[in-house]
């Protein structure tokens, strides 16, 4: 670790962008102590991880899209690291979430998924860490994002590193990403996939690769929904929020309609499915090189979460 220089020296730090740009990965200086009052990204050797002038861009403090990852039960599922949760729709269908293996390490499936990343590794919707933790754990540059601070906090815990953001809202890099996940569904993430997906295409280098896990049928679905518990009596519920969930026909069919999106691959491990889309577009919301993250995890990894 590098210590700051001075009590009010932003840490010394490396940018994500540089590993698309032609970094080597696994070779970033780790970054220093963090700048007073900035907690706005945590975890790896030296806790923060925003350049000057990016600390306000990216604050924790942020408001909070709604989303299925701010509700208690979710929360407490990912502190027991134990379901049964359910998304619950309007109609009373139940869907159930496998917390289980979201709190796990990266099983095959994952690593599969995981060999096919380039640059650096934007995963949306991280949970509680399990794949930024192996990427962490490869040496490559990684940060997760999640709206849950029980999601963040975990990702900490068991060695990677995690920004409390909507994705809709400000991230560091943007633009300069060289693969963005949506992985568990989080294809479903706003309730409108068309949306997300101009999102990603902002996030990415141009050229960059998209990898999501879509649902195993073919369904091209918009709900509203409710994380439910109810494995202790009285069900417990969070607020309800928009979701999607669509299949890999839908979401082939959606990206062949914009122009940001050519497919380059479609696959299936048991009984996930996943869609590679490839942006053939500049972003048009590349940052300045001045403001950059350091997203590169230098901690050991803790295989499980205290």
């Amino acid at each position: 670790m590098t210590p700051a220089s001075g009590p009010t020296t932003a840490p010394r730090i490396r940018a994500a962008a540089a590993a698309a740009d032609g970094g080597s990965d696994g070779e970033y200086a780790p970054p220093g102590p963090p700048a007073p009052g900035d907690e706005s990204v945590t975890g790896g050797a030296g806790g923060n991880t925003i350049a000057d002038g990016e600390a306000e861009a990216v604050s924790a403090d942020a408001p909070q899209g709604p989303a299925w990852a701010v509700s208690d039960p979710y929360a407490t599922a990912l502190r027991t690291g134990r379901g049964p949760l359910y998304l619950r729709r309007t109609d009373g269908w139940l869907l159930p979430l496998e917390v289980e293996r979201w709190c796990a390490d990266a099983d095959a499936v994952d690593s599969a998924v995981l060999d096919r990343c380039e640059g650096a590794v934007l995963d949306v919707g991280c949970g509680p860490g399990r794949l930024v933790a192996e990427l962490a754990a490869r040496g490559r540059t990684v940060l997760g994002v999640d709206v849950s601070e029980a999601a963040v906090t975990r990702t900490i815990t068991v060695g990677g590193q995690a920004l409390r953001r909507s994705v809709f809202d400000p991230l560091p890099g943007e633009g300069r990403w060289g693969t963005v996940l949506l992985m568990d569904g989080n294809v479903g993430i706003g309730g409108d996939p068309r949306a997300l997906l101009h999102r990603m295409s902002q996030l990415l280098v141009p050229g960059g690769l998209l990898i999501a896990e879509t649902v195993p049928l073919d369904v091209d679905e918009r709900t509203r929904v409710q994380v439910v518990d109810v494995a202790h009596g009285q069900a417990r519920t969070g607020d309800p929020f928009p979701w999607a969930r669509i299949g890999t026909p839908a979401l082939l069919q959606l990206a062949d309609r914009a122009a940001e999106w050519r497919a380059e691959a479609q696959w299936t491990a048991g009984d996930r499915r996943f869609v590679a889309l490839r942006t053939c577009t500049a972003s048009s919301s590349a940052e300045p090189p001045k403001s950059r993250a350091v997203i590169s995890s230098q901690r050991p990894r803790k295989t499980s979460a205290d």
